[in-house]
């Protein structure tokens, strides 16, 4: 892990929705929580290229975030990646591909919490 980790020039915070009960107004509110902060990590961009029946051409691109496989970000998370300065905010789809020295989890832009 050593090795691939000198890559890991990112960062990133996971942020989970908590419910909260407000004794004041005796409802379930629901906050952001930081769950792990400053992970160090990377993310992949990788660009892909389809034809549609008109033979016109779309761009899709797909992210992956590399980090330590010790590190459990639950479904539906915000991560918030560090990347040179900017910050962008994803959310984590589907399973992570575990390896023995990383994982890596696919990741989408986040619009708004589910």
């Amino acid at each position: 892990m050593v090795g691939l980790s000198k890559l890991w020039t990112d960062y990133c915070d996971v942020v989970i929705k908590e419910a909260v009960f407000n004794q004041d107004t005796k409802r379930t509110e629901f906050s952001e929580k930081v769950l792990h902060s400053k992970i160090p990590c990377r993310v992949s961009f990788y660009i892909t290229r389809q034809t549609s029946g008109d033979f016109v051409f779309q761009n899709s691109q797909e992210v992956k975030l590399f980090l330590s496989n010790q590190i459990n970000i639950p479904i539906g998370s915000k991560i918030k990646v560090n990347r040179n300065g900017k910050i962008t905010d994803y959310i984590r789809s589907g399973e992570p591909a575990q390896y023995s020295t990383h994982q890596e989890i696919r990741l989408e832009l986040f619009r708004e919490w589910a």
